[in-house]
């Protein structure tokens, strides 16, 4: 709707500059001052190839890790541990969990019961949320983007971006879910952060384009590596974890496929380790 008052106030002005070169100056004028607007709006963080990356999910985050992108949780980090990680030259993805409603986050209430459904595999007290409704989550997403922009993130790690491929109550497709990840990434966009595509391998041929960089989980545990390739020939990060297997196991892949791979606990702590 503001779109299409602009225009007509467009129109209006113009009608009542005719044969003006003063209309016209602020006819051209208002519209180059839009497109600088839509070029800001349009800007964000897009990192590059084998950048080093530090996945911390509980505990006080450890801003003296050596690596050049932290992922932090959303909720949980003061805007004063982003600053202060700015300040050492580091950029900052929040994490945040929209495939499912975490019970104990400040807006739990914001998602109707009506579209909560199974409880996540190993997460009690996390229940999937039905992504077919993107109308109702669309405005939570957006909310919770303006909270990470407001502590000063540079990026977001959607969670859970992959219902289609898991027992969340609801029967989603994977256009579907299609659908629903581009709505995550777009908006991130519309609010100048760059965007993280989770698992959900078999749609990375699809999402590519529309995510700057992914975020996986054991792809060398369960030999799923290559599938991240379209992401590195794009020029785009692939930001990998592993928890059980050594780095001897996955340390020579991870360096031919180019991917950025550390290995982790799974209670994701500041405890890190990196391939050689």
């Amino acid at each position: 709707m503001a779109l299409k008052y602009a225009i007509l106030a467009l129109s209006l002005a113009a009608v009542a500059g005719c044969g003006s070169s003063g209309g016209a100056r602020d006819v051209a004028a208002h519209e180059t001052a839009s497109a600088k607007a839509q070029a800001a709006s349009a800007s964000w963080w897009k990192p590059k190839t084998g950048v080093s990356w530090q996945w911390q999910l509980s505990g006080k985050i450890d801003t003296s890790v050596n690596a050049s992108v932290y992922d932090v949780d959303m909720f949980d980090t003061p805007k004063s541990t982003v600053t202060a990680l700015h300040a050492k030259g580091r950029k900052v993805i929040c994490y945040i969990d929209i495939g499912a409603a975490e019970q104990g986050r400040p807006d739990y209430a914001k998602f109707p019961k009506s579209i909560l459904g199974n409880k996540v595999d190993g997460w009690p007290q996390e229940r999937w949320v039905d992504i077919r409704k993107i109308d109702v989550i669309q405005p939570i997403w957006a909310a919770r983007l303006d909270q990470c922009k407001a502590k000063g993130f540079d990026g977001v790690e959607p969670d859970l971006a992959d219902a289609y491929q898991n027992k969340s109550g609801f029967p989603v497709t994977a256009k579907q879910q299609l659908a629903f990840n581009r709505m995550l990434a777009s908006v991130a966009h519309q609010k100048g952060l760059a965007v993280g595509l989770k698992n959900d391998l078999g749609q990375i041929p699809t999402l590519v384009k529309d995510f700057d960089f992914a975020v996986n989980e054991q792809c060398a545990e369960y030999d799923e590596c290559s599938a991240l390739k379209p992401f590195i020939t794009a020029g785009k990060p692939v930001f990998h974890a592993e928890y059980d297997l050594p780095l001897s196991k996955f340390c020579a892949e991870s360096k031919r496929l180019k991917l950025s791979s550390i290995r982790k606990t799974l209670d994701l702590t500041a405890k890190r380790q990196t391939c050689p």
